[in-house]
């Protein structure tokens, strides 16, 4: 497998979004969930907390701030807030939850938080 490819570079762009979410006092509670076999399933890059809110994050890692937000499609966006639901009721989670969004752009992080 080489390198560059897309899947690689997704997966440094999701080890760059937890290094910078630790770094502003989250704590990751889960990376690359998945909701499980036969339900449409969606994967929810990072799950992190920060005290009573739990933080659901799509990390994209593209050329530009608008390629990243064009990769977020209303389906994907329905799926991945599905996925949410699922694991807060599996969970129990009675606190705060919320959607980021983490964009790795030529180096750089853009955090948009309440984005989906």
């Amino acid at each position: 497998m080489r390198s560059d490819t897309s899947y690689t570079k997704g997966l440094f762009a999701e080890f760059i979004a937890r290094m910078y979410l630790r770094f502003h006092g989250y704590r990751i509670v889960c990376s690359r969930y998945i909701t499980g076999r036969n339900t449409n399933r969606a994967e929810i890059d990072i799950i992190a907390r920060h005290k009573n809110t739990l933080v659901f994050i799509e990390v994209k890692n593209r050329s530009s701030i608008q390629n990243a937000w064009d990769a977020i499609t209303p389906h994907q966006a329905v799926r991945l807030r599905r996925a949410a639901e699922t694991y807060i009721a599996r969970h129990r989670w009675m606190g705060d939850a919320r959607f980021d969004v983490i964009f790795v752009c030529a180096h750089r992080v853009h955090w948009i938080k309440n984005a989906i």
